[in-house]
């Protein structure tokens, strides 16, 4: 007895490689692999040459974040607390940014994770946002300094970091020590003549004080008026020997 095959069961296992068309191949992978590489680094070229180009236009203003689509102005390594920065702060985009989008700034390092920052929001506005009179009010410790932490809010949001932005202290940068020994070297000479001068007013007032008719004078000395009498006054003995001389005759 013959069963009858179902011809639709018959048909063997194709593999879903070879299943697939040409074209479906060709969308899948327009490029081959060297050819999508290639085209990855040409973007990464210009997009360095891009950022070449604006660290050009504004030299040692500004300096590069770990995120390649954004740059920040350069801090000064040393500053004090809760003081004016001696140059606006700005991060500039180098993508496309809508004018208006928030931008903060945060400033932390493992010793105070969150520093208190003043007027740390600006608005992007041709590339640019500007913060107006950024003051850090949080110190970074003894040696150490702040790593700055930029939010832009797109959709989704960016974040570029500056590492080893700024040390904030109290007093802020000091002259070193050699420094300080030299100015004082240099106004050694004028303590001196300062302590001469005083010495020479101290002079002129004594001096005043011996001319000023207020100022007592001195009581005179009774034994030096009796050696000056009888050393320079001889009338009383030429008294006594007119005297004997008169006494002789009469005898």
């Amino acid at each position: 007895m013959r069963i009858p095959v179902d011809a639709s069961t018959s048909r063997r296992f194709t593999p879903p490689s070879t299943a697939l068309s040409p074209g479906k191949m060709s969308e899948a992978l327009p490029l081959g692999a060297p050819d999508a590489g290639a085209a990855l680094a040409g973007k990464l070229r210009s997009g360095d040459r891009s950022m070449v180009e604006v660290l050009a236009d504004h030299p040692g203003e500004l300096v590069r974040t770990d995120s390649p689509n954004f740059l920040c102005s350069v801090l000064p390594t040393h500053w004090r607390c809760n003081k004016t920065l001696p140059i606006a702060f700005k991060v500039v985009a180098l993508g496309d940014v809508p004018d208006g989008t928030l931008v903060t700034v945060m400033a932390g390092n493992d010793e105070n994770y969150s520093a208190e920052l003043r007027n740390a929001t600006a608005a992007m506005k041709n590339q640019v946002a500007r913060f107006n009179d950024l003051r850090f009010v949080g110190r970074s410790g003894r040696g150490k300094s702040f790593t700055l932490t930029i939010t832009v809010f797109t959709n989704p949001p960016q974040v570029a970091t500056y590492h080893r932005a700024i040390k904030i202290t109290v007093d802020g940068p000091r002259e070193p020590r050699r420094h300080r020994q030299k100015l004082d070297d240099q106004t050694k000479p004028g303590s001196l003549s300062f302590s001469e001068r005083l010495s020479e007013l101290e002079q002129l007032r004594r001096t005043a004080m011996r001319v000023s008719p207020h100022h007592p004078a001195p009581t005179p000395n009774p034994r030096a008026s009796l050696n000056h009498s009888t050393a320079f006054n001889p009338q009383p003995q030429s008294q006594m020997q007119d005297r004997d001389t008169a006494a002789w005759r009469c005898q």
